[in-house]
């Protein structure tokens, strides 16, 4: 059963090119600017963080956040264009040093569990129905801080408010093993699955898979993503590369492993991705060193490598694939494949 591919990236993926140990290269683009550039790069959806479509939503009232929303989703109207899905961002507001659910200050968690249901509201005014849960702060650099059962029930405990908040809405965990924290308390898809089950609605939580995070775990992303698939789970992706295991890269997609950015288009195809309203997030970030004019590349070349790669992936003989499995030749499928990649006929 072939997928359907439709294809986002957030405002942030258009960046400045700041990074923790230097400024801005690059400057800034505003946001009613980016719209454009989604169709004209093959796009037709964008992700949001809460403040990406509010910027200081903090210092608004509840009516004029949502105003504001609304807004936003004309000019999404106007672009012909989606929204996927809204995240609540709660790793940078001083009140979410410590944790957002899971912080040690009651109020800071009272604040994190708000935050996150104005998100749910700014989605609604959006048009989408889909929540992605990145849970940046949600562990600790010192194990003997928190009690780890208890920040676990934490989670999924401001999960059932959202749950409840609006029953229609799904919730995407995305996991991440480290980075901003040391240890995080849901590292892997495993892990969010798991934890979908403590909630009050265990079908309406599922997961997103992004290619880096399952490689910083040690992970391959596509067995990541069989997995969620095999547990009904997988509702977004958001696809970049990964150079080894050490701070989140965002590389473009395939532009470090071909055969591993490879197999997780595979998976997705073989079992009708997209075929239910599923996403293809492209979380990429340009290279710092890209200078202005050419800042888009890396959006454009990563859709293009799935897109080259979806092709080589179906043109590969399944009949012959079938065989040397049968067969249990796997030094023969495993030349089957490189010669895929390098240009041979399969």
């Amino acid at each position: 059963m072939a997928g359907t591919f439709r294809f986002t990236f957030g405002p942030w993926n258009i960046h400045e090119g700041a990074d923790p140990f230097g400024p801005t290269v690059r400057p800034a683009i505003a946001f009613e600017k980016k719209l454009p550039l989604y169709r004209e790069l093959g796009f037709e959806g964008v992700q949001f963080h809460d403040d990406d479509a509010v910027p200081n939503l903090n210092q608004l009232a509840p009516a004029q956040v949502l105003a504001a929303a609304k807004d936003v989703r004309r000019q999404l109207d106007a672009h012909g264009l989606t929204a996927e899905f809204v995240a609540p961002r709660l790793w940078e507001d001083p009140r979410t040093i410590d944790g957002g659910y899971t912080a040690n200050d009651p109020a800071c968690r009272q604040y994190a569990i708000d935050r996150s249901r104005q998100a749910v509201d700014i989605a609604n005014a959006l048009g989408t129905k889909l929540i992605v849960l990145w849970l940046a702060r949600e562990g600790t650099y010192l194990r003997e801080a928190k009690d780890s059962k208890v920040a676990v029930e934490r989670i999924a405990a401001a999960i059932d408010v959202l749950l409840k908040h609006d029953p229609e809405i799904r919730i995407a965990i995305e996991a991440k093993p480290n980075e901003p924290m040391d240890h995080t308390y849901i590292p892997t898809t495993g892990h969010a699955i798991g934890l979908a089950a403590l909630t009050v609605a265990p079908e309406r939580v599922g997961v997103v898979i992004e290619s880096a995070h399952a490689i910083l775990a040690g992970l391959d992303p596509s067995d990541e993503m069989g997995y969620a698939l095999a547990c009904k789970k997988l509702w977004s992706v958001h696809l970049n590369d990964q150079n080894g295991l050490k701070f989140d890269e965002d590389r473009a997609f395939g532009a470090v492993d071909l055969r591993r950015a490879l197999n997780q288009v595979r998976i997705l195809d073989a079992h009708g991705y997209g075929n239910h309203g599923e996403w293809v997030g492209l979380d990429v970030k340009a290279i710092r060193t890209q200078k202005p004019e050419a800042a888009l590349k890396h959006l454009r070349n990563s859709r293009a490598v799935f897109l080259r790669l979806l092709e080589l992936s179906r043109g590969i003989s399944q009949t012959r694939w079938a065989e040397l499995v049968a067969d249990r030749d796997y030094e023969e499928l495993d030349m089957l494949i490189l010669d895929a990649l390098m240009g041979a006929k399969g």
